[in-house]
């Protein structure tokens, strides 16, 4: 099974995608953890240009190619072996992200990003994707709390995330089956039971 985690910064994605990660663990599943942009040694090389705030320059096609080169590297080096040999995948974004950040995000036009995406993937799909949506204002609030300084990517504006979380929301709407959306601002627990819930109807 292949499981992705969605959702603009400081969601809670990455802490629920560990928790499933050390649940599945203990219920003795074949289980690996991997991230977008990153996973491989090339793949976290991209993601080091890409999240760099040097290149404040970088244009959004740019952007979007080198996270698709990432996201080859990844699903052919880990994920589709590891899925061959029955393991379960969880991954810290995917595609799903390059539609919402450079599409609707972003200046590129989505069908070209889905283009992009079917052969970036080799035609890959999540069986099941969570997305933890929280609010713009929601983000900026816990970077404040946490005093976090952002990378390149994490510094755009307010506006832009607006039109990130409302991507992935159009997202969402188009693929239910698939997505499974979840209030980010519930307590980590109580969203973490619920996940567990899912998978395991769903495993």
């Amino acid at each position: 099974m292949f499981i992705t985690f969605e959702g603009i910064d400081l969601c809670g994605k990455s802490t629920q995608a560990r928790m499933l990660v050390e649940y599945l663990q203990s219920r003795k599943k074949k289980v690996i953890y991997v991230r977008e942009p990153g996973g491989t040694k090339i793949s976290e090389k991209i993601r080091h240009l890409l999240l760099d705030k040097d290149h404040v320059e970088m244009e959004y096609v740019t952007e979007f190619l080198l996270f698709s080169a990432s996201r080859y590297q990844l699903t052919n080096e880990i994920i589709i072996p590891r899925l061959k040999k029955k393991f379960v995948v969880i991954c810290d974004r995917y595609f799903d992200s390059s539609t919402a950040y450079q599409g609707f995000g972003g200046k590129i036009d989505v069908k070209d990003i889905k283009s992009v995406n079917k052969f970036a993937t080799s035609g890959l799909k999540p069986d099941i994707t969570f997305l933890l949506n929280i609010t713009p204002q929601e983000s900026f609030r816990r970077k404040k709390i946490m005093n976090k300084a952002g990378d390149r990517i994490e510094e755009k504006t307010l506006s832009y995330y607006k039109k990130v979380v409302d991507g992935y929301m159009r997202i969402a709407s188009s693929e239910k089956k698939r997505f499974k959306v979840i209030d980010g601002t519930k307590n980590v627990n109580d969203i973490h039971q619920y996940i567990v819930s899912v998978i395991n109807r769903n495993i």
